[in-house]
C-alpha cells in the first residue's frame, strides 16, 4: 500500500475518529457481521451475485450523472448504455449483460467530481455507521445517496429496505477479510481508505479489492 498518505498530526479529529470508529466496530461485531454471515449461509452465490449486479447497475446511474457532471460526455454516456442494457436485457440490472457486451464502466462518485471541481479534501473523518471518510467525500456521499434510484424512491420503507439488503449483501462479500489486518486497525482504515481514494481522485476509477466480486464494481466513494 506504500506509505500512509496521512500523518497523525494531520488527522485533527483524531480522539472523535477513533470515539466513532470504536462504536462502528461494535455495531459491526454485534450487529452487522452477524447478519452478514447469516445471510451468507443461507444466500446461493448466484443470488448474492444478482443482488450485487441489482446494486451496482444503480451505482452506474450515479457514474453516467457524475462523468456529465465532470466534463466526460463519452465515459457518461457509456454508463448511461450500461444502465439502458443490464436494465432491459439484464432483468432491472440482475444479469450484467453490458460487460459482456463489451461496454466498459466509468467508475466515480460526486466526492470525485468535487475533486475534478478544485474542492479541497478537508479533514479525515469517521462517520457514524458509514465509516471512514473525508469532508469532501461527505459531502459526495449526501449527494450520491440523494441522486441514486434508490434516494428516489417515495416509498421511504422500501429504500430503507432496499439500503439494508445492499448493506448486508456488500458485508458479506467482505467476511474473513479481518485476518488480513494487523496492527492499529483505526490507522489501518484510515491510510487504506486515503490511499484508495488518492489514487481514484487520480487515475479516475476505483475498485475494491478486498471484495469476492471486484471484477465489477466496487461501492465507495470521496
Amino acid at each position: 500500500m506504500g506509505q500512509p498518505v496521512l500523518a497523525a498530526t494531520d488527522d485533527p479529529l483524531e480522539s472523535v475518529n477513533r470515539a466513532i470508529y470504536e462504536f462502528n466496530s461494535h455495531a459491526d461485531n454485534y450487529v452487522l457481521r452477524p447478519l452478514a454471515t447469516g445471510y451468507d449461509l443461507v444466500t446461493p452465490t448466484p443470488v448474492r451475485r444478482g443482488v450485487y449486479n441489482f446494486f451496482a447497475n444503480f451505482l452506474d446511474v450515479n457514474g453516467a450523472l457524475n462523468g456529465y457532471l465532470q466534463g466526460r460526455p463519452g465515459v457518461a454516456w457509456d454508463n448511461t448504455l450500461r444502465v439502458l442494457t443490464n436494465t432491459t436485457l439484464g432483468i432491472f440490472g440482475l444479469f450484467d449483460v453490458a460487460t459482456d457486451m463489451g461496454i466498459p464502466r466509468y467508475q466515480t462518485d460526486f466526492g470525485h467530481t468535487l475533486a475534478i471541481w478544485g474542492v479541497p479534501q478537508g479533514s479525515y473523518v469517521v462517520l457514524p455507521l458509514l465509516g471512514p471518510r473525508t469532508f469532501r467525500s461527505s459531502v459526495g456521499t449526501l449527494v450520491d445517496a440523494y441522486a441514486s434510484p434508490t434516494g428516489q424512491m417515495g416509498d421511504r420503507e422500501a429504500q430503507w429496505g432496499l439500503r439494508g439488503v445492499e448493506l448486508i449483501n456488500f458485508r458479506a462479500g467482505l467476511l474473513g477479510t479481518d485476518r488480513l489486518i494487523s496492527g492499529d486497525q483505526y490507522l489501518f482504515f484510515r491510510d487504506a481508505y486515503l490511499q484508495r481514494r488518492a489514487n481514484f481522485v487520480s487515475e479516475g476509477e476505483q475498485t475494491d479489492s478486498f471484495s469476492e466480486f471486484d471484477e465489477s464494481w466496487e461501492e465507495d466513494d470521496l
